[in-house]
């Protein structure tokens, strides 16, 4: 009798620790590795970093080329203070107008009228240049008192029959074919295209030979009053030259 319950007392006391195992946290398992995500993390790297290396690059390609600044109307030559530059990249497929041939460019003419904001290529310029439908162009021979002596390329100005001797009128009203009081004006709005150098030996002489676009309706009036020397040329305030 003794042993037996010396016995189950050696089994109650062995049962204890295994009941109080039931209890203990398991071991966890070891966190699955997702080598995809960290395949496509180092991709993402990569391509940022060759984005850069592009943007670089390209930077590396940019060119400096002409712009227009100030309006140029059709038939006339580009003047150094109508024209500013920008940078852009450069493109094979366009004929941009580089700062260095700035040169050979005010040698043309516009073939139609070109606003501020443009960058200019080489097919919007030939030798001849081009005019708006309707207009003509016509040149005057002007003496000193006969225009301002501010009066440029691009100018808006008015053109008035002043006679020879520089009063009012004309001495030979039939051959104009305009008006002869001098205060209604010949062409309320032409423009001005070419103006003669500084070099050109007639500034000297207080003459200057110009261009003007008129109407095609007004060429007549205009001609036959230029050819006897009785055009004066006045700048219209406010055209925003």
């Amino acid at each position: 009798m003794k042993i037996q319950e010396r016995t189950g007392a050696g089994n109650n006391r062995s049962a204890v620790p295994a009941q109080a195992g039931v209890g203990e946290r398991l071991p966890s398992a070891p966190r699955e590795r997702k080598p995809a995500l960290a395949a496509l993390a180092v991709l993402l790297i990569l391509v940022g970093a060759l984005g850069a290396t592009v943007l670089v690059l390209r930077a590396g390609d940019r060119i400096e080329v002409l712009k227009v600044k100030e309006k140029i109307s059709a038939g006339e030559s580009v003047t150094r203070d109508k024209v500013s530059t920008v940078m852009v990249n450069e493109d094979s497929g366009l004929h941009y107008i580089k700062e260095s041939q700035f040169g050979a460019l005010k040698k043309l003419k516009a073939k139609s009228s070109l606003y501020p904001g443009t960058v200019i290529v080489g097919e919007m310029f030939d030798d001849k240049g081009g005019l708006p439908t309707g207009k003509a162009s016509v040149g005057l021979a002007l003496k000193e008192g006969q225009y301002p002596s501010t009066l440029k390329q691009g100018d808006t100005v008015a053109l008035y029959r002043v006679a020879a001797n520089g009063s009012s009128g004309s001495s030979n009203d039939k051959s104009g074919g305009g008006s002869s009081s001098g205060r209604t004006p010949l062409v309320a709005d032409a423009r001005v295209g070419l103006v003669n150098s500084k070099s050109d030996a007639t500034i000297s002489t207080g003459n200057l030979s110009i261009t003007v676009l008129v109407d095609s309706d007004d060429v007549a009036a205009v001609t036959s009053a230029a050819s006897l020397g009785e055009v004066a040329v006045a700048v219209v305030p406010g055209n925003g030259n």
